[in-house]
């Protein structure tokens, strides 16, 4: 039943109408990919048929299913809480339990985000707990001990607590003290954050989780040097992960900013490809370093977040933004904290968009790959990547194009294949 606090105006039937579209749609998607999937598992596509069996297909195949599956069920699971705290009262109980205590609105509002966001990370704790120690056990991926996901799950509350407080804190003070336009302000905090945070995480955040030591294969590293030098691409080093200590999956990526970027490679990766194929993994990545994407993304993420929290800034003046979902107490951070909630509910029908501009990245990524190293290399590292992360090779067309960040398997094997003819022809 709905608390005495919402007022049914016109803000909680649009919300409630996007909800429901999007759920439905949602389910209609996965409904799709997975009836695709199943049509497809007892067939190898062409392009594999040499390079993957059907039993690493049919694996791939069941791994999708099981995933999707277990997806549908926690999306209904999620929005059934989230109407519970806007709904049935449990955002008004937690925002007037902590003003009880009578301390100032800016630690009020501090307290109220901070709880929330642990109530929310232990609520998803059943589901991260199956996710790890069921499906990917299931299917050979988990190596996790119950013992390092209890000491991960405490070194990223210990850190939220630690950059979270002070930041939170500094938002709400500049919301309440910066006049009309604090959006800016804050939004000029935000961006300052990410690109620190950015800096920061390669040297002083990820070795809390894992161990980097530098890549020890003297032939690789000199293969690697001469691409990053010949590219102009500066790093800090080029470091091996202990991926292997929580998950068989495998990958590569660079990241930090400046004279600050290293160069990681999964060790799992290494022990699945040849020097080409890490050569021409590698090059992709240095792909997006070149076209600029992550420059290009800051940039898009910017002007959206720009925008986010000028309509924020006009949505937080508005009694009924507040009453309409259920809180009855107008406050920067209620304010904050329903737009957050609210949100995904309007933009997931925008995630076609966002998913063909990664996908043309992704392109552009391969196609400097293959001038820079072997396309066949990549292919190669590809299809092996595909096999040993059990990635479907049938994701359905439609489901693809709204939640893939990268090409579906077959139509990006394709592409580099007309690039590796166009360099023989």
């Amino acid at each position: 039943m709905m608390n005495e606090i919402v007022v049914i105006n016109d803000l909680t039937v649009i919300f409630l109408i996007f909800l429901i579209l999007g759920v439905g749609l949602q389910i209609w998607l996965a409904m799709r990919h997975k009836a695709h999937v199943r049509t497809h598992q007892n067939a190898v596509p062409s392009a594999f048929a040499e390079k993957i069996s059907l039993e690493d297909h049919q694996k791939a195949a069941d791994y999708t299913l099981t995933k999707t599956r277990f997806g549908q069920k926690m999306m209904i699971i999620e929005v059934f809480i989230l109407l519970l705290w806007i709904f049935a009262g449990l955002l008004e109980l937690l925002d007037q339990g902590w003003r009880g205590i009578g301390w100032s609105a800016l630690w009020t509002g501090v307290a109220v985000l901070i709880s929330f966001g642990f109530l929310s990370a232990l609520i998803d704790l059943p589901a991260s707990v199956y996710s790890t120690f069921r499906i990917e056990a299931q299917f050979g991926f988990n190596r996790t001990t119950p013992r390092l996901f209890i000491i991960d799950m405490l070194k990223s509350m210990l850190l939220t607590l630690i950059i979270g407080i002070p930041f939170v804190a500094l938002v709400l003070w500049l919301m309440e003290h910066a006049g009309e336009f604090w959006w800016l302000s804050v939004w000029g905090v935000w961006m300052g954050f990410s690109v620190l945070m950015m800096w920061a995480y390669p040297t002083f955040i990820a070795p809390l989780f894992n161990k980097f030591k530098p890549l020890e294969n003297e032939g690789l590293k000199q293969r690697i040097e001469a691409l990053l030098q010949r590219n102009g691409f500066a790093s800090s080093g080029i470091f091996v992960m202990d991926g292997s200590k929580r998950s068989g999956h495998g990958n590569a990526y660079f990241t930090g900013l400046g004279k600050n970027k290293r160069i990681v490679f999964y060790d799992t990766l290494l022990d699945d490809l040849n020097n080409d194929e890490v050569e021409a993994v590698l090059a992709h990545e240095i792909g997006h370093f070149k076209h600029k994407h992550i420059l290009k993304r800051m940039v898009w993420v910017s002007i959206v977040s720009l925008g986010g929290l000028a309509l924020l800034g006009f949505l937080m003046q508005q009694n009924w933004f507040y009453n309409g979902l259920g809180v009855s107490t107008p406050s920067t951070y209620m304010a904050l904290l329903l737009f957050m909630l609210v949100l995904p509910a309007f933009t997931f029908f925008l995630s076609p968009i966002f998913a063909w501009f990664s996908r043309k990245q992704e392109f552009e990524a391969d196609d400097f790959a293959a001038v820079q190293a072997n396309p066949l290399a990549l292919i190669q590292a590809l299809v092996k990547m595909y096999k040993e992360n059990a990635s479907t090779l049938t994701p359905d067309p439609l489901y693809s194009a709204f939640y893939d960040s990268h090409p579906p398997a077959p139509v990006r094997i394709t592409h580099l294949y007309s690039k590796l003819n166009a360099s023989t022809s």
